[in-house]
């Protein structure tokens, strides 16, 4: 009797097994019904102190900051039509999932457009709340002003760390320790990742894949989207092997033990101003010094008109989460060759230290929402709403019977 199976049969049975735990659809937020399985803020930003008040879904609505197109596309946006005078806030948008999503998910967004401008600070992130980090978070597009391209972090309680950047990592290690107030940090080389480089190519999709195995991001400006999610629809599964190579890849083998680190995660979507990344003095002057007669963020911003913020907006196709029943496989693909890469080391902002959480006081809180009301954008509202396997198993088996 044999009581171990051969290296052929472990093989043939772990491809089969890798086979069975393809990604499946578990919700997609498009269309008409994108908002329904969301809710709204409805408070200032006192999070990274910025110089915005995130609305409520009524006000929200009612005052044009969110709404689907006529395109079908979800948008969120920052305020562009009314006047702000200081001390008050800018109207904005942040929204969270009702759903949280566990180890052994993969996310997919579709953006035509992304905010971008001096002072904009978006984000499309995960949070395994409530007490900060010790949920973890993890950041997959964030950028702020006119950086020309995406940074992607993980923040943590201590002990997690992104020592270790895998050959076929695109993107740029900034941060390793994924403690720090910054997170572990890597700026993405691919062009057209962010502001308007990243609108000129009518947008492009970003995926986080949340495993036990680490956390990995991808990238891809709308020409280069793979042909799985081309041809994926809010029923299908998604086929990960041919994606090639991740904008930044977190493995957690010796790094860290994502199940410690990480709880379920629920998705965000927000817009904030100035604050402690786009508003401090060595990120925002260099580059938007010139925005007003103050060099101030706050001033030469937030406060008037707001026609500075026409950009300064959200536009999803869709966003669609899926799971497996399993450990997937990590990417392996061989990285390319980058035609233009971004030089990142010349842009202010990059790996910048930003305020923890628990540095926020009371004293803080002083600036009041702007008391404005839109009867609504009525016409435009339309909704709420498996080789590599081979040597493992090899290798496992051999190990089996040398014990």
């Amino acid at each position: 009797m044999q009581l171990f199976p051969t290296a052929t049969t472990f093989a043939i049975f772990f491809c089969l097994l890798t086979l069975s735990q393809a990604y499946d659809i578990v919700r997609e937020y498009s269309g008409i019904t994108f908002f329904d399985e969301w809710d709204f803020f409805g408070s200032w930003d006192n999070l990274t102190l910025g110089d915005v008040y995130w609305l409520d879904e009524s006000d929200a609505f009612s005052q044009g900051l969110a709404y689907v197109n006529s395109v079908g596309n979800a948008v969120i946006k920052v305020d562009n039509m009314h006047s702000v005078q200081s001390p008050q806030k800018r109207n904005s948008v942040r929204i969270t999932t009702k759903d949280s999503y566990a180890v052994g998910s993969l996310w997919i967004f579709d953006f035509v457009h992304v905010p971008y401008g001096c002072s904009v600070w978006p984000a499309a992130w995960s949070l395994g709340g409530p007490t900060w980090p010790e949920g973890g978070e993890i950041d997959i597009l964030e950028a702020v002003n006119v950086m020309p391209s995406n940074q992607m972090a993980l923040h943590t309680t201590s002990g997690c760390f992104h020592n270790y950047t895998p050959p076929n990592q695109l993107g740029a290690t900034l941060v390793t320790d994924c403690s720090t107030a910054a997170g572990c940090t890597v700026g993405e080389l691919q062009p057209n990742s962010y502001g308007s480089g990243f609108a000129a190519m009518g947008g492009g999709v970003y995926a986080a894949q949340f495993d036990v195995a680490g956390l990995v991001i991808w990238f891809w400006s709308r020409a280069n989207v793979p042909s799985s999610i081309n041809q994926s629809n809010s029923t299908s599964g998604i086929d990960i092997s041919q994606w090639g190579p991740p904008s930044a890849s977190y493995l957690a083998a010796g790094q860290c033990n994502i199940t410690e680190f990480f709880t379920p995660q629920q998705l965000i979507l927000d817009i904030t101003l100035c604050g402690n990344w786009a508003g401090l003095p060595e990120v925002y002057f260099p580059v938007c010094g010139n925005q007003g007669p103050t060099g101030i963020c706050y001033n030469d911003n937030v406060v008037g008109d707001g026609s500075n913020y026409d950009n300064a907006y959200f536009e999803i196709p869709y966003i669609r989460a899926y799971t497996t029943g399993g450990v997937a496989p990590t990417p392996t693909a061989t990285p390319f060759d980058i035609i233009s890469k971004v030089d990142i080391s010349t842009y202010p902002g990059y790996g910048s230290v930003t305020i923890p959480l628990s540095a926020i006081t009371a004293a803080e809180t002083g600036l009041n929402p702007s008391p404005m009301f839109f009867p609504g954008n009525g016409a435009s509202v339309i909704g709420l709403g498996c080789v590599g396997w081979w040597m493992v198993s090899v290798g496992a088996i051999l190990l089996i019977r040398l014990m």
